[in-house]
């Protein structure tokens, strides 16, 4: 049984930078966190990601149409972006908290391994202007692709700015297994009703998801702490010989991203049938098994993983 104990000191000198794929991730996933770092004088930052623009079923069911051009979609986007000022106001932050970056919904894996220098650049450009005491982003292990690829892009700009910046992820998708968030906020009812409030301000992920939303807003907010000491190169999967002629690897480092087919990655093969990257050069090192074929499941099969 997990004991619930507060995730991180929090006093008039915490700046605290929450990381959001996309609008109402930063109220899941850190609002009543963020609701004690203001109550104590701290400071407080959103960066928004996306705008979530690429959320078709909640768009289709409320505006009752089946196709969605360019335009509906950016009309979509300023709707949610909306939202989130609404919630963050219902939090107790002001509109120049939000510091939103304008990307793509589910197209944030895709910004790492085409854009990595000018993603990266964006994210260290806020830390750097900010100067955080601690960072609260999605988990690595997230099977949303935008979360996994928000994580890997946070502990890479981290590396280059401020390494010694406290990072704490909390899981919003498949984030069941609490056990392995060890850290929770033990939240006043007050701060509780303010973050429901908050949640209610996203009309449009409440039309169909009303239920899990709510449910997730009652839950104590989970965090893990990241980052550690360099792995072995040590891969988690163990694909078929069938399948690996269709797979790639997708590495990313603090030097930069390459995308393998599966037989060109460098490779190796322990007697045990573990895989092992060959490592080359300091620092964190993050891998994703991948399948470049268009699919209606927007969340990871494999996902993402710290070697």
């Amino acid at each position: 049984m997990s004991i619930l104990m507060q995730p991180w000191p929090v006093s008039a000198q915490t700046r605290l930078l929450v990381v959001a794929p996309h609008p109402d991730d930063e109220t899941l996933g850190c609002g009543l966190l963020l609701q004690q770092v203001l109550a104590a004088g701290g400071d407080v930052r959103i960066l928004l990601m996306t705008d979530g623009d690429n959320n078709p079923w909640p768009q289709r069911f409320l505006e009752r149409r089946l196709q969605i051009d360019l335009t509906a979609r950016t009309r979509w986007g300023a709707r949610r972006r909306a939202e989130v000022m609404q919630a963050l106001e219902r939090l107790g932050l002001p509109a120049t908290a939000l510091q939103p970056l304008g990307w793509h919904d589910m197209e944030v894996t895709t910004r790492l391994r085409d854009n990595f220098s000018d993603s990266i650049a964006a994210i260290c450009a806020v830390i750097e202007a900010f100067q955080p005491s601690l960072v609260c982003g999605p988990a690595l292990r997230d099977s949303h692709p935008d979360h996994g690829a928000a994580n890997v892009l946070c502990r890479l700009a981290l590396a280059g700015t401020n390494p010694s910046t406290a990072l704490l992820a909390y899981p919003v998708h498949g984030g069941a297994d609490t056990q392995g968030y060890p850290l929770a906020v033990d939240a006043t009812p007050d701060q509780s009703r303010r973050k429901l409030e908050a949640l209610e301000a996203y009309r449009t992920q409440m039309a169909l998801s009303g239920r899990r939303m709510r449910r997730l807003g009652l839950s104590p907010e989970r965090y893990m702490q990241t980052g550690g000491g360099e792995g072995d190169g040590r891969l988690p999967w163990r694909p078929t010989a069938l399948l690996r002629q269709w797979l790639r690897l997708l590495v990313a480092t603090p030097a930069g991203v390459q995308d393998w087919a599966w037989g060109q990655a460098p490779l190796s093969r322990d007697p045990d049938g573990t895989f092992r990257l060959h490592r080359s050069g300091a620092g964190p090192i993050f891998a994703k098994l991948h399948l470049d074929w268009p699919s209606p499941w927007i969340f990871d099969h494999w996902g993402w993983c710290e070697i």
